[in-house]
């Protein structure tokens, strides 16, 4: 079996560091629930020297660090960020390069809209020897959790994972024609502040008001909550309600399923 430090991407270029760059592993700690932790990623946590983590990293899972680890904690949330993106970067270059074995963790996969793929670019350009661990991703999780196949032969046969967060234009700026596509499932992160435009948007393009959909809030945690309804409806059964962050939109006719699947508890 290989251990962490055979799964290094790119090689360690030459510097005048007396100290050689540690490894930096960027790890998905996936959407909650411990259990769900590869166990590469499992190994990973317990032999941990130094984590840095974000918002969405449950305390379950970091519970499973040793006592004496170091936590750095860099998380985002909506209008606050305990540190910017390009400083996150940084500080894993300049601990590397103390010689010091970074683990950094993100929510669900840090390929899959957690800028995993950015920060990795950043530890390339510098030099600094990595790997990546996957994690299950939110979408994945909530599908287990409430019954919800994302594919199914008889209702979806593509899956679309996409983000409803409002860019720098303030605007959701999205391929609204090809989301509205019937036999598809899409789900879509980061987008509750964002729902009522999503949907009116998702109708206007050509999705009929009575799609099933569903709002998923902290998948596979004990406080996991799964409301379904049709698309028209999902804004107002989420104010009703109070979701909050981090809940998932899941929409198509798999969700319809919900009803047969759903366990009556989560494993």
């Amino acid at each position: 079996m290989r251990n962490l430090d055979d799964c290094v991407s790119v090689p360690l270029k030459a510097t005048d560091n007396a100290v050689p760059a540690a490894l930096v592993t960027l790890m998905g700690a996936g959407p909650g629930d411990p259990e769900l932790l590869t166990v590469k990623a499992m190994r990973a946590v317990q032999s941990a020297e130094l984590l840095l983590y974000d918002h969405l990293v449950s305390d379950a899972v970091l519970g499973l660090a040793p006592a004496t680890a170091e936590r750095i904690y860099v998380g985002k949330e909506a209008s606050h960020h305990t540190m910017p993106q390009d400083e996150i970067g940084a500080l894993m270059v300049q601990l590397s390069r103390q010689g010091r074995r970074v683990l950094r963790i993100k929510g669900g996969d840090g390929y899959i809209f957690g800028r995993g793929g950015e920060e990795a670019e950043v530890l390339a350009a510098a030099g600094v020897p990595f790997c990546v661990i996957p994690g299950i991703t939110a979408a994945q999780g909530a599908a287990a959790a409430c019954g919800i196949p994302l594919t199914h032969r008889d209702h979806a046969r593509t899956l679309v994972l996409t983000t409803g967060h409002l860019q720098d234009n303030r605007q959701v700026n999205l391929d609204w024609a090809m989301l509205a596509r019937p036999q598809q499932t899409v789900v879509i992160y980061m987008g509750l502040g964002t729902l009522p435009i999503i949907c009116e948007q998702l109708i206007a393009h050509g999705l009929p008001a009575s799609t099933p959909a569903a709002l998923v809030e902290r998948a596979t945690l004990p406080e996991q909550r799964c409301i379904t309804g049709a698309l028209c409806d999902l804004p107002t059964i989420a104010q009703s309600v109070g979701l909050k962050p981090p809940t998932l939109i899941m929409i198509g006719e798999v969700v319809s399923l919900h009803a047969v699947l759903a366990t009556p508890a989560l494993v």
